[in-house]
């Protein structure tokens, strides 16, 4: 009896074994859609929507109030408060909202409200606000005044910019008069000559404290020679007659010092001083005007030698006076 192998031949066991292997069909496992883990994911969802639709809902009837309410309607120039108004009338102001009357608050363009008012002489500056529910609020500020404008037979204000102002009715002003602007001037040019008066009042009143009080009048024609009546100057100030003083363009408070101090002594060489050039930097031209009228009569110079008065006038002494007196 022969023996059985204990092993089979490779290729026996080639033979049994299957030559396609099939995938084996996964197991499919269930899970329940609505389970007690995914309730807090679902109810933050819900409130989260709720919430968004509630926002929603209270913005429309806000916007649908502020925008159609009668409550937060413009009906009368009463809902208009005026702030820092002087000399601009309150009806000029309201006007310019006109159009926005039975309109909601909330439709008024501010922007542009601000630039009709800012349009208007007397104001310089405007801030225009809403006032829940129904009210606007207007601030200005005014322009200031520096001087009176001789415009013809008439005298107008004009302020440091050079704009033009109407006299109001109920104002009081003591100013100088300025001549040499008009108001078919450019914006700049009127402002440019404004600005050589103004620094000449701040330098003379910086020289000289009062000194503003003794300027009559201001010829602002020629930015290079700024001509001014002056009166009450000296001693003699009330029988002494206005004196036209040529200053230039600069160094002001020095000029009117030197002039203050040696009015009288001037007065006294030549008897009386109607005009004063005081343009150049060593000599002093006392009536300018009347040398020019007779020019080709002979001339009597006088010599004096004023004092200086402070330290910026020695630079500024005068070294001669030319005195020419009219031959009539």
């Amino acid at each position: 009896m022969s023996a059985e192998p204990d092993y089979l031949p490779a290729d026996a066991l080639a033979e049994d074994e299957p030559k396609y292997l099939r995938r084996q069909k996964p197991v499919e496992i269930r899970k329940r859609k609505f389970s007690r883990k995914s309730w807090p994911v679902y109810r933050m969802v819900l409130v989260g929507g709720i919430a968004a639709l509630s926002t929603g809902f209270a913005l429309y009837e806000a916007a649908n109030y502020l925008l159609y309410s009668p409550g937060v309607q413009l009906r009368s120039a009463e809902q208009i408060d005026i702030q820092g108004s002087r000399f601009v009338p309150p009806d000029a102001i309201t006007e310019k909202f006109s159009a926005d009357m039975d309109r909601s608050i909330v439709r008024v363009p501010l922007n542009e409200r601000r630039n009709a008012i800012e349009s208007l002489p007397w104001v310089e500056q405007a801030h225009v606000q809403r006032v829940l529910p129904n009210r606007i609020r207007v601030e200005i500020t005014e322009r200031t005044p520096v001087a009176f404008l001789r415009a013809g037979g008439d005298l107008s204000l004009v302020d440091t910019h050079g704009v033009i102002l109407d006299r109001p009715v109920d104002g009081e002003f003591h100013f100088p008069v300025v001549g040499g602007i008009a108001e078919s001037m450019p914006r700049e040019a009127r402002e440019q000559r404004m600005n050589l008066y103004v620094q000449f009042m701040k330098e003379i009143e910086l020289s000289r404290p009062g000194a503003d009080d003794h300027v009559s009048e201001a010829d602002l024609s020629d930015l290079t020679d700024l001509r001014v009546t002056l009166t009450g100057l000296g001693t003699a100030s009330a029988a002494a007659s206005p004196i036209l003083v040529h200053f230039g363009n600069a160094d002001f408070g020095s000029r009117y010092h030197l002039l203050a101090e040696n009015i009288d002594q001037w007065r006294a060489s030549a008897g009386s001083v109607d005009s004063v050039d005081l343009r150049f930097a060593r000599q002093v031209v006392v009536n300018p005007e009347s040398k020019t009228i007779a020019a080709s009569a002979p001339q009597a110079p006088l010599q004096a030698s004023p004092k200086p008065a402070h330290k910026h006038a020695v630079q500024h002494a005068v070294k001669r006076v030319a005195v020419a007196r009219k031959r009539r």
